[in-house]
């Protein structure tokens, strides 16, 4: 199997790592200090209050600029999917009555970038292999150990999402998800979410249905797509969305997968519906 070709990010050396980020705001290279120590607190008192905890300036304006650049360059390797899906991302309940949230259903469109598709001096990747993001990534879930997805494909994503791009309404399957905003979209492209909508114990379903069909939206608030904003976010429990994308740029997004357990991989249906293939290239391209 032939790896697809790349353009190369912008010429110009690559910054140090710790030029991308800005570390007097969030010192990643000393998180047992006093600075850092004082910031987690409130860092994860707003994950448990909203089930999000927003960086916002995570990265530099030099580091904003470098991603775009490289981001733009990886996004030539996008592979596309559409359809429709349901809010819990698994087949419509065929049992529950008309109307039920279960069997509710809106339309997706996006392209991402697998992994084993983002060349080793991509900074994204670079960020994403890096200790320090991960172990500022552990220190604000406060869970123990945590683990890079060892999945060759969907250890880390670039989304690309174009003009009428959206994503439906979904409770995510995995406990917290890790973006990285790199490029807003023209116009649209909102992160909307209704923070917290269920929980273990109590679905909620006439909650989740009156955002699903529009009759009480008051739930939901709207997350600005501000490019260098770093995310942790809890989706199994928040329900949210993309809204369409608009404009002729696109909505560039890093993903970064990491799970409280080692070694995990995603199924060859998930590998085939969001990358088109189930094989990984043997090795990542250089460049």
């Amino acid at each position: 199997m032939t790896t697809p070709a790349v353009t190369d990010p912008e010429a110009g050396g690559l910054p140090d790592l710790e030029e991308l980020v800005d570390l007097d705001r969030y010192p990643v290279l000393d998180l047992d200090g006093d600075k850092a120590r004082a910031a987690l607190v409130g860092w994860r008192a707003q994950l448990a209050a909203t089930g999000a905890c927003e960086l916002s300036g995570f990265l530099t304006r030099a580091g904003v600029s470098a991603l775009v650049a490289d981001a733009r360059a990886v996004a030539t390797r996008a592979y596309r999917s559409s359809g429709i899906g349901t809010a819990y991302l698994n087949r419509p309940d065929a049992d529950a009555p008309a109307g039920h949230p279960t069997r509710w259903l809106g339309p997706y469109a996006l392209g991402a970038v697998a992994y084993d598709l983002i060349p080793r001096t991509s900074l994204l990747r670079l960020l994403y292999e890096w200790d320090p993001m991960k172990n500022l990534i552990e220190a604000i879930l406060g869970r123990g150990p945590i683990h890079r997805y060892a999945d060759p494909f969907g250890a880390l994503n670039l989304a690309v999402m174009g003009e009428g791009d959206e994503l439906q309404w979904h409770f995510d399957q995995t406990d917290f998800v890790v973006s990285l905003a790199i490029e807003p979209s023209e116009a649209g492209g909102d992160f909307e979410v209704a923070p917290l909508i269920r929980s273990a114990e109590d679905p909620r379903y006439d909650a989740v249905a009156g955002v699903l069909n529009g009759t009480d939206t008051s739930p939901v608030v709207t997350l600005p797509m501000t490019a260098g904003t770093l995310l942790v976010f809890e989706g199994r429990h928040s329900l949210h969305r993309v809204s369409p994308v608009q404009g002729e740029r696109a909505r560039l997004v890093g993903l970064l997968a990491y799970d409280t357990k080692a070694g995990t991989m995603g199924s060859e249906m998930l590998r085939m519906n969001r990358y088109g293939r189930t094989e990984p290239y043997p090795d990542p391209p250089a460049a």
